[in-house]
Formats: structure tokens, sequence, C-alpha cells
């Protein structure tokens, strides 16, 4: 009898940690990219459309990332009318050791939001917050692919603060892409 009693004990120990661990590590997503697509467009959303980079964009692109970039094309969402010519990217970013998915929304060359959709990594989360990504509101390109502001960073976050910068010269790059063919 004692023996069931802690067999069952144990069970329902670990039934209850198993499910505290899965609610820590489910947090990480803010946003699902369609809610976010969606919250842009005012449920109005635009088909998705493909950018198919060439061995030269690939380049550009590594340039921004430092580092390789495997992807041969990037989804995007785009919606252009007289005055407004607004593109939504979603795109992933290592920070430390796991990807951030970052959604950008982008408005006549310039973006409008930087929004972290899930963070996945166990520290440095602040940059998900936004007193940290109104930083990148108004945030243009320049000509050699740089932001034309300094980004402040945080504490025990400077990966993912470089990852989220590094995002938002990608976005707006591509914008540039897409508006130039």
């Amino acid at each position: 009898m004692k023996k069931l009693l802690l067999l069952l004990f144990i069970t329902l120990f670990i039934t209850l940690l198993s499910g505290i661990q899965s609610h820590v590590f489910a947090r990480g997503v803010e946003q699902k990219p369609a809610q976010f697509i969606s919250s842009i467009f005012n449920d109005s959303i635009p088909k998705a459309q493909v950018l198919w980079l060439s061995k030269a964009d690939k380049i550009i692109v590594a340039d921004i990332l430092q580092h390789k970039f495997k992807l041969l094309r990037i989804r995007y969402w785009q919606k252009i009318t007289k005055k407004n010519n607004e593109s939504v990217w979603i795109l992933n970013e290592i920070g430390k050791e796991k990807p951030i998915t970052i959604g950008v929304n982008i408005k006549n060359q310039q973006i409008v939001q930087l929004k972290v959709l899930a963070y996945r990594e166990s520290r440095g989360d602040e940059v998900r917050h936004s007193f940290f990504t109104k930083q990148f509101d108004s945030a243009k390109l320049t000509k050699k692919n740089k932001l034309d502001r300094h980004i402040d960073g945080i504490t025990g976050a400077t990966l993912s603060v470089r990852a989220l910068t590094k995002v938002a010269r990608l976005a707006l790059w591509l914008d540039q892409k897409i508006n130039t063919q």
C-alpha cells in the first residue's frame, strides 16, 4: 500500500512539474505571425508574395546578418496605395542559441513597428517589450545598409539586441529591394 501511494505521489508530482515546465516555455510566443499581419492590415490581408534572392542578394543579406543566409526566398505581404507603400516581413534570427521570430512593418521605407513575436532564449527577453522596440520606430536604412540611428542596448541581452537590429536592417533592405524591382 505504501509503495502504491508513493508511486501515485511521484506520478502526480511529475505530472504537475511537466505542466509547469511547458507553461514556462510556452510563454515565448507573444503573438502568432498571422495575428501580427492581420493587425497591420486591419483584417484586409493582402496575398503573401515571395521574393527570390539572387547570389548577389544573398551576399548583401549575409553582410547585413553577419552570417550566411540559407533561404532562397522570403515571404512578405505588401499593400500599395496612392499615398503609402506598406510591407510586412516575418523573419527569424538567432539570439544567443535559439531563433527569435520578429515581425517588421514598413511603410514608405521606414519602420512603423518592430515586434518580437516569439522569444525562445532563456535570457535577454527584455527586447520583447515596447520600451526597447520603440527605438526602431521611424528608422530608415542608410546607403551603407545601416540604421539611421543608434539603438541602445540592454545589459545581459547584447546578442538579442544585435539580432533585432540585424532583422530591422534586413527588413528595410528587403523592402527597398521589392520597391526597386
